[in-house]
C-alpha cells in the first residue's frame, strides 16, 4: 500500500504545477478526483503534436503533455458554473482530505468553493491553491506563466551563454521548471500539513505562488548576489563558485566535467595529461581555480580537443573524476543503468492498448508506489464518482447530465 493510501484529493488544477502536485500524490498512494470543465478539460489537452496513437495507429485526442503529469487520476467532468456542477464539487470537497487549485485569486469563491466557506463545515480541510503571484501584493491579480516566470524570478539571467561569446543571450529551461518546482513545493507543502493535521486535528491553507518559489530555489546564486551584492550572470554550462565545472569540446563532440573538490582536480590533471596544472599555485584550491577562471579552462579546453570522448570518458571514469557525455533523452532512456531502475513505464490505455510514461523516481523501503491508473479519459470516471463516493442513482446522474452540470459523458 502507498504511504497516502486513505487520503483524498480533490484536483481543481490544470496545465502542470497542480497536476504535478497531484500526481505525485497519486503516486504515493492517495485518491485523486481530478475535475475537468466538460468544454475540453485541462487545457494541455489540446496541447498537442505529438498525440498517443490508437491500436490502429491512428492519433487520438490524448496529448503528451497531459499524458505526462495525468497519471493515477480519476477524471470527472463539472461545469463549475452550473449550479449543479458546483453544487457537486462543493460536496467532493467536504469529502476530501486536500483540495487542489490554480484558479485566478479568488476565482472559486463565486462557485462557494472558497476555503474560508469549505472549512468552516470540513475543519479538517488542507486547501493549497497556486498562483503566479501570491493571493496577495500589488500583483496577485496578474495571471502567470512558467515562462514569464522564469524571466521576472531571474532563472533566464542565469542561463545561456555569456556575454560576448558567439549566441550569447538569456534562455529558458527547456522544460517548465518553474511550474515543474512549483508543483514539488506544493506537494511537500500538502505532506507537511496533512503531518500536521494529526497533532492539531485542523486544516489549512496554502498560499504558494510561481514567482515566490523561483526565487526560492535559485540557491546559490541567491546568496552569491545577497552576501557580495554581484549580480550573477550566464556563464553557460559553467559553474558559478566551482572550476572546472563545465562542458567542454572533445574531438568528436562534447562532455561535462564536474570536478568537485581539489582532490578530484589532481585526479583529473593526472588522466588528462596536465599535471602541471595540478602543481600551478594559481590551480591548487578551488578559489584560486575561481579566480583564475579563463586560464585555467582555455588550458583544459585546448588539452580536450585532442581526443575522442569516447576516450575522455574511459580516462576519467578510471581516475574517478566525475564525467559524461552530454546525451539526448533517447541516449537517457537507453542507458543501462536507466533500464535497470525501471524509469520507463507502460501502461493499459483504454484507447492505446498501451501508453508509456516515467516512473516516479522515489524509492521506498516498505512502502509501494503502483500505477494504478493510466491518465484519464476527459470525463472517464463521472458516473464511477458521482454513484459511488456520492451516491446518485444511474437516473440522478442522467437528470444532471442532461441539464449541462456534467458534459455530455462517456467519452
Amino acid at each position: 500500500m502507498g504511504p497516502l493510501q486513505g487520503i483524498r484529493v480533490l484536483d481543481l488544477s490544470r496545465v502542470l504545477a497542480g497536476p504535478w502536485a497531484t500526481q505525485l500524490l497519486a503516486d504515493f498512494g492517495a485518491e485523486v478526483i481530478k475535475v475537468e470543465s466538460p468544454r475540453g478539460g485541462d487545457d494541455t489537452r489540446s496541447w498537442g503534436p505529438p498525440w498517443l496513437r490508437d491500436a490502429h495507429g491512428a492519433p487520438t485526442a490524448e496529448s503528451a503533455y497531459f499524458l505526462s503529469t495525468n497519471r493515477g487520476k480519476r477524471s470527472i467532468t463539472l461545469d463549475l458554473a452550473h449550479p449543479e456542477g458546483a453544487r457537486l464539487a462543493r460536496e467532493l470537497a467536504l469529502r476530501s482530505d486536500v483540495l487542489v487549485e490554480n484558479f485566478k485569486v479568488g476565482g472559486l469563491a463565486r462557485y462557494g468553493l472558497a476555503f474560508a466557506e469549505l472549512a468552516a463545515a470540513h475543519p479538517r480541510l488542507i486547501y493549497c491553491s497556486i498562483s503566479g503571484f501570491g493571493q496577495d501584493g500589488p500583483d496577485a491579480a496578474r495571471p502567470g506563466y512558467d515562462a514569464m516566470i522564469q524571466a521576472l524570478g531571474g532563472l533566464m539571467s542565469l542561463t545561456g551563454i555569456e556575454d560576448g561569446e558567439p549566441g550569447a543571450g538569456p534562455v529558458k529551461v527547456g522544460v517548465a521548471v518553474a511550474d515543474l518546482m512549483a508543483g514539488m513545493y506544493a506537494a511537500s507543502a500538502i505532506l507537511a500539513a496533512l503531518h500536521e493535521r494529526e497533532r492539531s486535528g485542523r486544516g489549512q491553507y496554502i498560499d504558494l505562488a510561481l514567482l515566490d518559489t523561483q526565487l526560492g530555489w535559485l540557491a546559490n546564486q541567491n546568496l552569491n548576489y545577497l552576501l557580495s551584492g554581484e549580480v550573477p550572470r550566464r556563464r553557460g554550462s559553467a559553474h558559478p563558485n566551482i572550476v572546472p565545472y563545465q562542458a567542454f569540446a572533445t574531438a568528436d563532440g562534447h562532455l561535462m566535467l564536474a570536478v568537485g573538490n581539489d582532490r578530484q582536480f589532481v585526479s583529473f590533471c593526472q588522466a588528462a595529461g596536465l599535471e602541471a596544472l595540478a602543481r600551478d599555485a594559481r590551480f591548487t584550491q578551488n578559489a584560486g581555480r575561481v579566480a583564475h577562471r579563463g586560464e585555467l579552462t582555455g588550458a583544459i579546453a585546448a588539452a580536450l580537443r585532442q581526443r575522442p570522448t569516447a576516450e575522455w570518458l574511459r580516462r576519467f571514469a578510471a581516475a574517478q573524476v566525475p564525467c559524461g557525455p552530454i546525451n539526448d533523452i533517447a541516449q537517457a532512456f537507453a542507458m543501462p543503468q536507466v533500464r535497470h531502475r525501471g524509469m520507463r513505464l507502460d501502461l493499459p490505455h483504454p484507447r492505446a492498448g498501451s501508453v508509456p510514461g516515467v516512473a516516479n523516481p522515489v524509492r521506498f523501503s516498505r512502502s509501494v508506489i503502483e500505477y494504478p491508473r493510466a491518465p484519464p479519459l476527459l470525463g472517464q470516471h463521472t458516473r464511477e464518482v458521482l454513484s459511488g463516493e456520492l451516491g446518485l442513482s444511474a437516473a440522478q446522474v442522467e437528470e444532471l447530465r442532461a441539464s449541462g452540470a456534467l458534459g455530455k459523458l462517456d467519452p
